[in-house]
């Protein structure tokens, strides 16, 4: 097995020797070192290496043997809703390591301080427990990897990290999780006799002050509540309901009568936190939490698990159709407003829930059931309530096979660009294209982006698969220059490309590809297509990267619009440059006389606030002509051409300018 080591420290100095001593000998044995530390031991990592002439001044080693990751930019990578998800660890941490792993012929030696940045005091806005829980989490992750490539990792805590008595448990997991634990600097193996026997002495008497002190009783008390009871909304947490979840499940097959758990999860409320700030957020999250105990009898249990996520244990039923009393009580009292101080708020919740015994036997695969089908309720629209069903459990699988192929389908360039002509709607001739990617997959055949593009958003592979889409349309559009000098490439792109590295990644696309600013060479050869979820987050690096864009010259397009709940508020604060009106308006529109009154609002909505419009879906002459009369500018759709290869896409280009000519 290899070595997962840890090393406590009290002393900043004492770290970043053992550092440079851990990586410094990998690199002088000629093994790859990889250091994952906070940017400021980065710095000073690099300073004790460039002096021992193992790397330059800028932290690069000449064979490229030596690898320094940023911690604290690594780390919102993998966390989903405050705690670290470990398909996203696997992406951000895991191919890192594969890669080094087999492409190094030596060892590859690994530093972490990230774990501890998670539960330091002076990093972490966690929770004291949720920051142990996410902590060992990790460590179990690391203990994942090296079950599957060969590397060797030590991990740094201070240890102050664990400040107090009630810490003791989760210290001992934290040291289980290794197979060699080193302490801190205060224990010298080459002292003499004397200096370790008073070392110990004076360990031994602080122990026995301690012990003292947890003998109170209300320290006792307390440190149980802290660690068992959500610190927010007085709720048992993560830790107690898993033990009482346990204890139902005991006690359901004593009595062989089922139970059932509820995972609910607040809808739109990042939104709530957004606008109205997080203490407004967190008087929420009370409020909630006191209305699901209402609808409990004493011997259920309602708890916290962290963020918006809640759960509830109906123990042994009498009468299953409880359950969907209960689900439907809670779902209408949640949609009902909230007054938090001064202000009023509206939400609502999806539920998923699952049944003991029918569904499954043990509390993780109950807690894997009630998510998925609370996911579910997500997919179908929010606010509402679902069962488990085994389905959903295919339908899981079946994403994380999707998930796994399209990381070899990347690499083995089983992508392609299609590109769907735009045309004028007053002319005909082709004034845009929308690109969009397509999976030809070796033995599955064509995959629909419906299936691939959220699994892809999910696990940030969308970033990889945005920035090579960008790089091919705009080498494309380029070149499609020389035919139609105004012709412009639209770009899909998804929120998480934007929330990358705080919009790190998209900044690039402008300073990588030599656009001309001034405008001297006509617009910019692509536009950007975004969708309102990413103007609802309001976030203000994405606020910053799309008005970068905009003083660029590049167009920005509202995809989808009407479908939104918020359209017309968000098009008064936001420079748009075209609205795209969704498909479903534009479909059978020359027989529903209601859309064909909709899309004219939108079209003179639109020019009224300086906007163009493009309308989705036309395959029909007649819709065609019913959105020319009302002004519609221009037009996408099978009825000019569907989603074509490049080359087609070109001689479609050529054929559409000799007959508009």
């Amino acid at each position: 097995m290899n070595d997962h080591l840890v090393q406590f420290y009290e002393d900043e100095v004492f770290l970043i020797k053992g550092l440079a001593d851990y990586i410094g000998s990998a690199l002088e044995r000629g093994d790859k070192g990889i250091a994952i530390a906070t940017s400021g031991h980065l710095d000073m990592l690099h300073q004790s290496l460039s002096a021992r002439g193992l790397v330059d001044a800028q932290g690069r080693s000449a064979n490229g043997s030596y690898l320094a990751l940023h911690a604290d930019h690594m780390l919102p990578m993998f966390m989903e809703n405050g705690l670290p998800d470990e398909l996203r660890f696997r992406t951000a941490i895991g191919n890192v390591i594969r890669k080094a792993s087999e492409r190094h012929r030596g060892r590859v030696c690994v530093f972490g301080e990230m774990v501890a940045i998670l539960c330091a005091t002076s990093h972490c806005s966690l929770n004291a427990v949720g920051k142990h829980d996410a902590a060992i989490r990790v460590e179990r992750f690391f203990n994942n990897l090296q079950r599957q490539f060969d590397f060797e990792l030590l991990c740094a805590y201070p240890l102050n990290a664990f400040p107090s008595a009630a810490d003791a448990p989760m210290f001992d997991e934290v040291c289980t999780l290794h197979t060699h634990v080193l302490p801190a600097e205060s224990y010298d193996p080459a002292a003499n006799v004397h200096m370790l026997q008073r070392t110990i002495a004076s360990l031994q008497q602080q122990a026995y002050s301690l012990s003292t002190e947890v003998r109170d009783r209300q320290l006792i008390e307390q440190a149980l509540r802290e660690v068992n009871i959500d610190r927010l909304t007085g709720l048992p947490n993560r830790n107690v309901f898993q033990d009482r979840l346990e204890m139902d499940i005991k006690k359901a097959h004593r009595s062989g009568l089922p139970l059932a758990l509820l995972f609910i999860d607040l809808d739109h409320f990042k939104e709530i936190n957004d606008t109205l700030g997080h203490q407004v957020g967190d008087m929420l999250l009370k409020q909630v939490g006191q209305r699901l105990q209402t609808y409990v009898r004493e011997s259920d249990t309602v708890a916290r698990l962290g963020g918006d996520e809640f759960t509830i244990t109906l123990s042994e039923l009498h009468n299953v159709d409880t359950v969907t009393d209960v689900a439907q009580k809670i779902r209408n009292d949640l949609a009902k407003p909230f007054l938090l101080g001064n202000e009023l708020a509206y939400i609502s919740a999806s539920i998923g829930i699952t049944m003991y015994p029918r569904d499954a036997q043990s509390a993780g695969e109950l807690l894997r059931n009630a998510d998925q089908a609370m996911y579910q309720s997500k997919d179908n629209g929010r606010n509402r309530f679902t069962y488990f069903t085994p389905s959903m459990q295919e339908a899981a699988q079946a994403r994380m096979a999707i998930s796994n192929e399209l990381r070899r389908a990347i690499d083995e360039e089983q992508l392609e660009v299609y590109f769907q002509p735009i045309i004028d709607m007053n002319d005909g001739r082709i004034r845009k294209a929308e690109a969009l990617v397509r999976w030809q997959h070796p033995a599955r055949g064509a995959v629909s982006p419906v299936d691939f593009i959220p699994i892809a958003e999910h696990t940030g592979q969308i970033v990889t698969i945005g920035n090579w889409v960008f790089r091919k349309a705009l080498a494309h559009a380029r070149r499609w220059r020389s035919v139609d000098k105004q012709l412009t490439v639209n770009i899909n792109v998804s929120p998480a490309q934007f929330y990358h590295t705080n919009g790190e990644n998209c900044r690039h696309w402008l300073t990588d590809n030599s656009f001309d600013l001034n405008g001297s060479a006509g617009p910019p050869e692509v536009g950007l297509e975004i969708t309102e979820g990413l103007l609802l987050a309001s976030n203000s690096a994405v606020m910053k990267q799309l008005l970068a864009f905009q003083q660029a010259g590049i167009k920005i397009s509202l995809d989808d619009f009407g479908t939104g709940y918020s359209s017309l508020s968000y098009l008064r604060k936001f420079n748009l440059d075209y609205l795209k009106i969704d498909k479903s308006f534009v479909y059978n529109l020359e027989h529903d006389a209601a859309n064909v009154a909709l899309c004219e609002a939108i079209i003179v909505m639109a020019h009224k606030l300086g906007l163009k419009v493009i309308a989705e879906g036309v395959e029909t002459e007649q819709q065609y002509q019913i959105l020319r009369r009302a002004g519609c500018d221009y037009g996408q759709g099978f009825l000019f051409g569907g989603p074509l290869p490049p080359d087609e896409f070109e001689s479609l280009l050529h054929e559409r300018m000799m007959l508009t000519a």
